[in-house]
């Protein structure tokens, strides 16, 4: 008789902000991918909405930025058959856990929460009063992804090095709720951090990120995409000179991309000389055009299909409710309100 093993369940989510860059698609998407694929895990992935109201206030581009978020995770391969997909703002449960949080969550933890002490700094630095322009949901915002992360029982939730306090955060609170009632109502989360993950320069050499302009967006039209790639920012070297690959911003994106041969020949004509920056660039648009193309096509027809979204968004709901129904009826028992 074989024995069936109790997967362990992996929860990640996504804040809808807008359309992904490259930073975005090899610093976290790729590698989220390839652990939600993982057989031995129960796959969970939420686009976090409510979380994205304390900074984005207009309807319309929230409802675009969701269906960007859940395009762009089934364009790049996710299977929404093995990985649970849901709205956050879908799971109304989630909202009953985080009124039980803050219950037993203490006002000197949030006050030690890096976006919030952040915030504060920033005011000081421009002499404003410590709480100017901090609204409540900043504040909270680490209670609420606990209750995400709590209501799902996860045991695995991959993050980025910003964001594991906000797990340790809920280990605590959740730890406080199981003391009190004596019971393991809450499954105590550990976070996982990919290591191999690199800072992926951008077009100008600094980390990729749209706060500084130097982002190349994921699914640029292709014309739009190589003349984005022909304003990466080069030396002064001439076409004769000799040129280093390591220490160019095109070689560094080109190895996101090509093989390990492509890679070899490419550096081997930097080194001989003889080469100018528009045919760096050119080999460049060439291997990332080959890998997104498909990426982008499939985008593209999600995005002109949205009832195809709607659809795996709603069976994703439909689950997802299932599964925190159970988990805050548990719960009410626990603490006496049902």
């Amino acid at each position: 008789m074989e024995i069936q093993v109790e997967k362990k369940v992996l929860l990640t989510g996504i804040k809808p902000t807008g359309i992904p860059h490259l930073g975005n698609y090899f610093g976290a998407i790729k590698p989220a991918l390839t652990m939600v694929s993982d057989d031995s895990y129960d796959a969970r992935l939420f686009i976090a909405d409510y979380h994205s109201i304390n900074t984005i206030r207009d309807p319309k581009i929230l409802k675009q930025y969701v269906y960007e978020v859940a395009a762009t995770w089934l364009s790049c391969g996710l299977d929404p058959e093995k990985v649970l997909l849901y709205r956050q703002s879908s799971v109304p449960e989630t909202l009953e856990l985080n009124t039980i949080l803050n219950a037993f969550t203490a006002k000197g933890l949030m006050n030690r929460a890096h976006a919030y002490k952040a915030a504060v700094d920033k005011n000081r630095e421009k002499d404003k009063p410590e709480d100017h322009g901090i609204n409540m949901g900043l504040y909270t915002y680490p209670i609420l992804m606990a209750a995400d992360i709590l209501l799902f029982d996860a045991n695995v939730v991959p993050v980025g090095k910003d964001q594991v306090q906000h797990v340790e955060m809920a280990c605590d609170i959740a730890q406080a709720i199981n003391h009190n009632y004596k019971s393991e109502l809450l499954t105590i989360p550990s976070y996982v951090i990919d290591e191999n993950t690199k800072t992926i320069v951008g077009m100008d050499g600094r980390k990729m990120s749209k706060s500084y302009g130097n982002a190349i967006e994921l699914f640029l039209p292709e014309k739009k995409l190589k003349k984005t790639i022909n304003k990466i920012v080069t030396n002064s070297q001439e076409i004769e000179e000799v040129k280093d690959p390591e220490t160019c911003n095109v070689f560094a994106l080109y190895k996101l991309f090509a093989t390990k041969e492509q890679q070899d020949k490419l550096a081997k004509t930097y080194r001989a000389g003889g080469m100018g920056w528009g045919h760096a660039k050119g080999e460049l648009f060439e291997v990332v055009n080959a890998e997104l193309k498909p990426i982008r096509d499939k985008y593209y027809d999600l995005m002109d299909n949205k009832d195809y979204i709607d659809e795996v968004l709603k069976k994703g709901e439909a689950k997802a409710r299932e599964i925190a129904a159970q988990k805050i009826l548990k719960l009410r028992k626990a603490i006496g309100i049902d």
